[in-house]
């Protein structure tokens, strides 16, 4: 189904072209025919942490880390890393956003100092699989995001530290030739507004409230002579103060730009509130969408609900229940998309073992820079 969705993309291309007013076109070496490819692809971080951050007593946090831990297993990244591996494939996307690019690591016995050992890298799993098919791809920039936290969870001989790492990604090709495709000026940064949460089992007070700060991540993509930025990032999913905050900041800071600008990321933000939960009830798509970005999606699709969000906890949900799309390809600037669907949304998508991919299916869109 990809390669036909691709070929009918490359198809509409030829007549896009075909069918510009003469002397309109921007031609380049490629003859302005070589449409940017991008995909955005939430990884899940292979669980619900709300328990953890609702717990009410050491022992509850303990146990709460404990059932975190346990599902991160269940989840498997290593194979759905195959899976996402094999979307990312046949896309052939030139750049991708990633979120959730996780890092767990752990400490035995639970103690003073962090945890250092690794028990999954999944931004080094998932480019293990790309390689393995031929795909090569890197990291340009990536943000931690998220907070760098630690805490025990039981095992039959004592408690271990687990310490999760949060990044936001975002990975370009490293096989084109440099007069055809290259990428500069990579850059990264935290949002200011962020959300705190101060609970006595994770020592506040007397301590500080854990902070959990969401970023962004960006490059300037040069295809065939056409520069544009591309930004990536993760909005706060439970907080809409903070989210429409963040989504100031980017209209502020990496979105504020002359180049034509290509937007991907889970903005956590529900289109047109369908589906939305407390946390994605929020203005950030409708502010992005009226400082002139165009939803990729709906310019192609716009009967289409296009649901990119979410699957049950354990993946292993036999009916889908994407119920809303906060997940995107926003554009601005001289770009015209031409075709864009999703990945990972479908009962085929799943692993050998039953998994779900995600718990978000991932957007891929093909596009035009005039």
């Amino acid at each position: 189904m990809t390669r036909r969705w691709f070929a009918s993309a490359l198809c509409a291309l030829t007549l896009l072209a075909a069918a510009a007013p003469a002397g309109t076109a921007s031609v380049g070496p490629d003859g302005g025919r070589t449409p940017l490819r991008v995909m955005t692809r939430n990884l899940y971080l292979g669980a619900d942490l709300t328990p953890v951050l609702a717990a009410t007593s050491p022992q509850a946090l303990v146990a709460a880390v404990t059932a975190v831990f346990a599902n991160v297993r269940a989840t498997d990244f290593p194979e759905r890393a195959e899976a996402l591996a094999d979307e990312i494939a046949e896309n052939d996307p030139h750049l991708v956003g990633v979120q959730e690019a996780v890092l767990w690591r752990s400490q035995t016995p639970a103690g003073p100092g962090s945890a250092t050992h690794v028990e999954y890298d999944f931004l080094q799993i998932l480019l293990d699989e790309l390689a393995a098919r031929g795909m090569h791809y890197a990291a340009v920039a990536s943000v931690t995001v998220g907070s760098d936290f630690e805490a025990p969870r039981a095992t039959p001989t004592g408690l271990q530290d687990i310490r999760l790492t949060d990044r936001d990604v975002l990975l370009a090709r490293t096989d084109l030739p440099a007069h055809q495709f290259s990428v500069a000026n990579a850059q990264a940064a935290r949002f200011q507004a962020s959300l705190s949460v101060c609970r006595p089992a994770l020592g506040c007070p007397p301590g500080p409230p854990l902070e959990l700060r969401r970023g962004w991540v960006s490059a300037d993509a040069t295809l065939h002579g056409r520069t544009t930025r591309v930004v990536t990032t993760h909005l706060e999913p439970v907080a809409p103060a903070v989210q429409e905050a963040q989504t100031a900041e980017l209209l502020a800071g990496p979105l504020n730009t002359t180049l034509p600008t290509v937007l991907l990321g889970d903005l956590n933000s529900a289109a047109g509130g369908v589906g939305a939960t407390p946390g994605t009830a929020t203005q950030s798509h409708a502010r992005l969408v009226a400082a002139g970005f165009t939803d990729a999606w709906t310019a192609t699709h716009p009967r289409g609900p296009g649901f990119t969000c979410c699957q049950a906890a354990d993946l292993r949900n036999t009916t889908s229940t994407l119920s809303q799309r906060i997940d995107y390809v926003l554009y601005r600037g001289k770009i015209k998309a031409l075709a864009v669907h999703r990945v990972g949304e479908s009962p085929a998508d799943r692993t050998p073992s039953g998994l779900w991919p995600s718990d978000h299916a991932g957007v891929s869109a093909l596009l035009a820079l005039r």
